[in-house]
């Protein structure tokens, strides 16, 4: 698995449910453009690493700089196929991302705005959630 933390303090998560809106990582920081989700959702790390790729392969040319703001910090279990039912709670499967409604997922630094919106409409066909693109505000 290419992304998951180091150490976790539970090794199995509860699911929960989403809700509400990002109060915080909802502004672009780091670059001039912004990816925000619409929609509440978990994102794979998988499909965080298909999105790193398919948006560094399109800004190399132009010497733009790629900033992920999101981190797959929540393990979701599975259970082997073909096993009967009891015998507890799955092994931890793969790593998700809690996306709420607002979140900044992805900045570029060093690009203008139509190679920011050609790039960000590659990147959101991968992910699992309806996105849009945002500016950074001036003065901030």
């Amino acid at each position: 698995m290419a992304l998951m933390p180091k150490r976790v303090k539970h090794r199995k998560n509860q699911r929960g449910r989403i809700k509400g809106n990002a109060t915080r990582g909802n502004t672009v920081v780091f670059g001039e453009f912004g990816l925000q989700s619409l929609q509440p959702g978990h994102v794979k790390a998988t499909t965080i690493e298909a999105c790193r790729i398919a948006a560094s392969q399109y800004i190399r040319g132009s010497g733009g700089k790629l900033y992920i703001r999101i981190f797959p910090d929540k393990p979701v279990t599975a259970r082997p196929l073909e096993t009967r039912m009891g015998k507890g709670k799955g092994e931890p499967d793969h790593w998700v991302a809690v996306i709420k409604p607002g979140t900044v997922l992805f900045e570029i630094a060093g690009a203008n705005k139509e190679a920011a919106r050609d790039c960000f409409n590659r990147v959101a066909h991968k992910l699992p959630v309806k996105v849009r693109l945002v500016e950074r505000v001036p003065g901030t």
